[in-house]
C-alpha cells in the first residue's frame, strides 16, 4: 500500500501537476466528506463516480483520481497528497553541485566530495555535473549552488599572493576592503566558501545580480574581470551594485563574488601633497601612495559624549567672514550662491590661509572639469601650499558610482587625521552635482522618485555625510574636522530642495550673491542673509570687540541707502552714516590670494569702526588700507604680534593702534608736500 501511494505521489510530480489543485483536491474532500463516501462506495455505479470527479474536481487531477477510484484507491488520497507534499519539497531543495577539474576525480574522490557537501548542507540530494577545465592548471573548484570552494592551482596562488598583501596592509583592514581593482581580498589558504552570483543585466555603471543571498547593503562584490562594485540595492530575488571601474568585460552571466567585506580606501600622512581620484588611486604622476592603513569609507558619525563644543576659531582670512561669520574647528559652514559668484575662491583662500596654522586641508572636487582642477592645483603649488593638502578628485568624466563615493571617500580620509588629533579642514566642491549624481544611481536602480526627482533618502545622503565633521573630546584626541560644503542654486533660489536640506544640516550659511558680484563687491558675501549658528563663541576676543557694530552699521546703511533714492534732502549724519557704510563696504573688499591675518584684520576694523577713514576718497580706501598695514608689518610688528599671540585687545592697545595710524598720515603728508 505504501509503495502505490510513492508511486501516484511521483506520478503527479512527474505529470507537474500544479500545488494549488492538489490542496484544492483535499480541500472539497474535507469540506464534502459525502462526496468522497459516495465515490468509494461500490454500489454507486462506475459512470456516475467519474462524472462527478469531472464535474467537481480540478482539472489536473481528474485522470488520477478516476484511476483511484476504478481500483478502490480514493481513500488513500489525503496519504497521496502528503507524499506528493514531501517530494515536492524534496526535488526544490536538491542542490545542483558543478565540479571543474583539470583531470577527471576518481570515483573514491567524487564519494569524499558528496560527503563533503552532506557535511556542509545536510542533504544527499544533489545533482553534480562535472566539466573539465583545463585553465585550472591543476586540482579542481566545486561550485554548490551560489557558493564555490577553490582547490585549484589557480585559486591558491591568488589566494596566497592576497594573503601576503594582506599581512603588508597590517590589521587594520579586517572588516574593510580596498575599492582598488587590486587590493586586498578575503580569501586565505583555506578553500573557504565564496558566495557567487551571477550578472543579470549591465548598464550605465549599475549591475543587477542574481544569485548573491546573503549580500549586504554597502558590502564589496568583485567580478571576474577584477573591477570591483558595491551593493546599493537588496531585492527579494536580485541585487543592484554600483560599479567602481569600466563595464568593459562584465557581460550577463558574468561571475561576481561576495568579500563579506565594506568598501573602504588606503589612508595615512602620504596623501598630504597628492591629487588622488576617489578610489584612493593617485592620478597626480607622482607615483604609488604606499601606506599601512585602511578606512570604511562609511562610518558612523561620533556621539554626542564623543563631542566638544566648537571654541577654537579657524581663521579663513577673509574679512567679511571671521569679522560677522566666524568659523570654528570642528563646524560646518555652507557657502551657496550661484555659479560663478566665488563659491570656490572662499573655499581656496581659507585653504591658503591655514599655512603654518597647523590645520590640514582636503579638497573634494565632485563633477569638475579635469582643467578647472589642474588650475586650482596650480594655484595651491605657488602659494605653497600642497605640502598640508590633499586633493580627491571625481571629474565629470568620471560614472555616477564615483562622484557619488568620492566625498564619504575623502570625509574617511580626513577622519585618519582627526582621530590622530589633528585639525581637518575638508571643503566639498561641490554638493548639489553629488545630489545629481546619487539622483541617477538611484533612478538607474529603479527607487522611486520624489520632490525633483530625488529619491526619498536625498536628506540622508548629506546628513550622514556632514554630521561626521566635529570636535573631538580631549579623550579621544581633540581632533577636529571642520567642513565647507558648497551648494549651488539657481538665480538666487535658496528654497530649492537641495539648498534647503543642507542649510537645514549645516551650522550656518554664507549666502554669495550675483548682483553684489557683479556691481564688483567681492567677496560678494549678502549681509542679511549669512549667518554662523555656532562660530560666534569660537571668536577671539580681539575680533569680537573689533568688529562690534559692523553688522548693524552694515544693515543702517542698506537701509538708508534704499531710502535715499527716494530723497536728495540728505542731514549731516545721514551723509555720514552713508559715508562710513560705503567706507566700510569697500573695506571688506578682498582680492583672491591674499588672506589677511588675524592682527591685519583687528588693525582695518579698529580704524574703520572708529571713522577714522572718514576722510578718505572712498575709492582711495583699499589703498590706503594695503599701505596703512604694510607700515604696520614694517613699523609696529609687535602690535600685530600681539593680537595674534592674545587674542586680546586692550582699550590701550586700541589707542596705539589709531596714534600709530595718526603717525603714519602724518608722514605720509610730509612725504607728499
Amino acid at each position: 500500500m505504501l509503495q502505490k501511494v510513492s508511486d501516484y505521489a511521483q506520478q503527479l510530480y512527474k505529470m507537474h501537476v500544479p500545488n494549488s489543485e492538489i490542496e484544492e483536491t483535499s480541500r472539497i474532500f474535507e469540506v464534502l466528506p459525502e462526496t468522497a463516501s459516495q465515490l468509494s462506495d461500490p454500489t454507486v455505479p462506475l459512470e456516475n463516480r467519474l462524472a462527478i470527479i469531472d464535474s467537481i474536481f480540478p482539472t489536473e487531477v481528474r485522470d488520477i483520481l478516476k484511476v483511484l477510484c476504478q481500483n478502490g484507491l480514493l481513500s488513500s488520497w489525503m496519504d497521496i497528497a502528503d507524499e506528493y507534499r514531501r517530494v515536492s519539497e524534496e526535488e526544490s531543495t536538491k542542490l545542483s553541485v558543478r565540479l571543474r577539474y583539470v583531470t577527471k576525480p576518481e570515483e573514491e574522490q567524487l564519494k569524499r566530495i558528496r560527503t563533503f557537501v552532506y557535511n556542509k548542507y545536510h542533504t544527499r540530494n544533489i545533482e553534480m555535473r562535472l566539466e573539465e577545465d583545463a585553465s585550472l592548471g591543476g586540482g579542481f573548484i566545486l561550485e554548490v549552488g551560489n557558493d564555490q570552494y577553490d582547490w585549484s592551482t589557480k585559486g591558491r596562488r591568488q589566494q596566497f599572493l592576497d594573503e601576503v598583501m594582506s599581512k603588508r596592509l597590517g590589521g587594520s583592514s579586517q572588516d574593510i576592503v580596498s575599492i582598488l581593482q587590486s587590493s586586498v581580498d578575503d580569501f586565505d589558504l583555506k578553500a573557504e566558501k565564496k558566495e557567487i552570483g551571477f550578472v543579470s543585466s549591465v548598464g550605465d555603471g549599475i549591475v543587477v545580480i542574481n544569485g548573491l543571498d546573503h549580500a549586504m547593503y554597502g558590502e564589496v562584490v568583485v567580478f571576474d574581470n577584477g573591477v570591483r562594485g558595491m551593493v546599493q540595492n537588496i531585492e527579494r530575488n536580485r541585487i543592484g551594485v554600483i560599479l567602481f571601474g569600466e563595464e568593459e568585460g562584465i557581460v550577463e552571466g558574468s561571475r561576481a563574488v561576495r568579500t563579506n567585506k565594506m568598501a573602504g580606501i588606503p589612508v595615512g600622512d602620504a596623501f598630504l601633497g597628492r591629487v588622488v581620484d576617489a578610489l584612493g588611486n593617485p592620478i597626480d604622476g607622482e607615483g604609488e601612495i604606499v601606506t599601512r592603513d585602511y578606512r570604511p569609507i562609511e562610518q558612523p558619525a561620533p556621539g554626542i559624549i564623543d563631542r566638544k563644543t566648537v571654541n577654537v576659531p579657524l581663521q579663513t582670512g577673509i574679512l567679511a567672514i571671521d569679522s560677522m561669520f566666524p568659523i570654528g574647528r570642528g563646524q560646518r559652514e555652507l557657502i551657496i550662491g550661484d555659479r560663478q559668484t566665488g563659491k570656490t575662491s572662499i573655499a581656496m583662500d581659507t585653504i591658503l590661509n591655514q599655512k603654518g596654522k597647523n590645520c590640514l586641508c582636503i579638497y573634494v572636487a565632485i563633477g569638475q572639469k579635469e582643467s578647472t582642477i589642474a588650475a586650482l592645483v596650480e594655484n595651491l603649488k605657488k602659494h605653497d601650499a600642497m605640502s598640508y593638502t590633499c586633493v580627491l578628485a571625481a571629474t565629470a568624466a568620471d560614472p555616477a558610482p564615483i562622484q557619488y563615493i568620492a566625498p564619504y571617500a575623502a570625509t574617511s580620509l580626513a577622519e585618519y587625521f582627526m582621530y590622530e588629533g589633528k585639525d581637518v579642514l575638508i571643503v566639498y566642491d561641490d554638493l548639489s552635482k553629488h545630489a545629481v549624481a546619487y539622483r541617477a544611481l538611484s533612478l538607474l536602480l529603479g527607487r522611486a522618485p520624489g520632490r525633483e526627482a530625488y529619491p526619498g533618502d536625498v536628506f540622508y545622503l548629506h546628513s550622514r555625510l556632514l554630521e561626521r565633521s566635529c570636535r573631538l573630546s580631549d579623550e579621544l584626541g581633540g581632533g577636529s574636522i571642520t567642513a565647507l560644503p558648497i551648494i549651488e542654486t539657481q538665480d538666487g533660489d535658496v528654497s530649492a530642495y537641495i539648498p534647503t536640506n543642507v542649510i537645514s544640516i549645516t551650522d550656518g550659511q554664507i549666502f554669495l550673491e550675483s548682483n553684489l558680484f557683479f556691481e564688483g563687491q567681492r567677496p560678494a558675501v549678502n549681509v542679511g542673509l549669512s549667518v554662523s549658528r555656532v562660530g560666534g563663541a569660537a571668536q577671539t576676543k580681539a575680533m569680537k570687540k573689533a568688529a562690534g557694530s559692523l553688522r548693524i552699521d552694515l544693515a543702517q546703511y542698506r537701509e538708508m541707502a534704499v531710502f535715499t533714492q527716494f530723497s536728495s534732502d540728505l542731514d549731516e549724519s545721514t551723509k555720514i552714516q552713508l559715508t562710513q557704510g560705503a567706507i566700510l563696504m569697500e573695506l571688506l573688499k578682498q582680492p583672491l590670494g591674499r588672506p589677511l591675518s588675524l592682527g591685519e584684520q583687528v588693525v582695518t576694523l579698529v580704524l574703520a569702526l572708529h571713522k577714522e577713514f572718514l576722510d578718505v576718497d572712498k575709492k582711495e580706501v583699499k589703498s590706503l588700507q594695503n599701505r596703512v598695514l604694510q607700515y604696520f608689518e614694517e613699523k609696529e610688528p609687535d602690535i600685530l604680534r600681539n593680537i595674534e599671540i592674545s587674542g586680546m585687545l586692550a582699550d590701550d592697545l586700541v589707542e596705539q593702534i589709531i596714534s600709530v595710524y595718526h603717525d603714519f598720515r602724518k608722514k605720509e603728508a610730509e612725504e607728499q608736500s
